[in-house]
């Protein structure tokens, strides 16, 4: 019996529903990398199989955990099939070191502190010998209780679109999947500045550039950090004020703010010197000399 006389898929309430109707799915980069790694495997025309159940809810439950992401998708038959999608966990001494070089480097703590993923996260992985996406097929261990023998079939692949919304919703999960829940990891990269520093630094706090790493002699050294900019700098040297305090002042600036910048001067035709004459079929040097003294006669002088 071939597997399409099973029929269509039975309706449900409740599933999960892809956030897109319609065109591509995954707005993320991370996502969006997802998605295309399963497709340079060969997989493109298996996934779109599973679009129409991603978005037309048949994927009753989704759980990712480190190592295995487990759904429920609900096919033709009355039993939702049991989908599993395994992938190893970094081991202990990778995500340590993957952690040192994260905390090391202001620009991915306080981006990965602030709930965020930059696009150069998967290039320190990889250097750091942990790519965050699989490189071959084999590295997924997909398995599905439905009869179609294809892999993936519609409900792996209906997991996988799912899946990649679930990043999307939480870039995180994406690292939770590898190893390391949201919490571990910050808490982690907040114990790691703290110790460099000597200090409690307290989540509010840990986004601050310019870290400090202790060295085999005891000594700190920066490490990735560049010197503050901007407001940061101007009140790196302020001391902390209570709020009950500072509350009357708060559309105050805590320091004297530089004079207001010289205004260019220039003329009001300073755009039409800096074109070149109209072509002569829209009034060529003629019509340059008439906007020209437009200009001057609506400008500010």
């Amino acid at each position: 019996m071939d597997f399409a006389d099973y029929g269509r898929p039975r309706k449900v309430d409740g599933g999960l529903r892809a956030r897109s109707a319609r065109g591509a799915i995954g707005r993320s980069w991370w996502s969006r990398r997802f998605l295309e790694v399963l497709e340079s495997f060969a997989l493109g025309t298996r996934l779109t199989r599973g679009r129409s159940y991603a978005r037309a809810g048949q994927v009753l439950r989704l759980d990712i955990a480190p190592g295995r992401v487990t759904a429920q998708v609900q096919g033709s038959r009355p039993r939702p099939y049991e989908v599993s999608i395994a992938l190893a966990t970094f081991p202990a001494a990778l995500w340590t070191r993957i952690e040192d070089e994260l905390a090391g480097q202001a620009f991915f703590s306080a981006r990965l502190l602030a709930g965020d993923l930059p696009d150069e996260l998967e290039e320190l992985f990889v250097t750091a010998g942990a790519p965050l996406f699989p490189t071959a097929v084999d590295e997924l261990t997909q398995r599905c209780n439905c009869p179609d023998f294809a892999v993936p079939c519609k409900h792996l692949a209906a997991t996988f679109y799912l899946l990649a919304e679930a990043f999307d919703a939480d870039p995180f999960e994406l690292l939770h999947w590898r190893g390391r829940s949201r919490t571990d990891l910050l808490d982690r990269l907040r114990a790691r500045r703290a110790e460099a520093t000597g200090t409690a630094v307290s989540p509010a706090s840990a986004a601050v550039p310019g870290e400090l790493r202790s060295t085999s002699d005891g000594s700190s050294s920066a490490v990735g950090a560049l010197p503050p900019v901007g407001a940061a700098r101007a009140l790196a040297g302020l001391a902390v004020t209570p709020l009950a305090e500072a509350a009357d002042r708060f559309w105050a600036s805590p320091v004297p703010l530089p004079d207001r910048p010289p205004r260019l001067a220039t003329g009001p035709d300073l755009l039409l010197r800096q074109l070149g004459p109209p072509a002569p079929a829209i009034g060529g040097p003629g019509l340059l000399e008439r906007l020209r003294r437009a200009y001057r006669a609506f400008g500010p002088g």
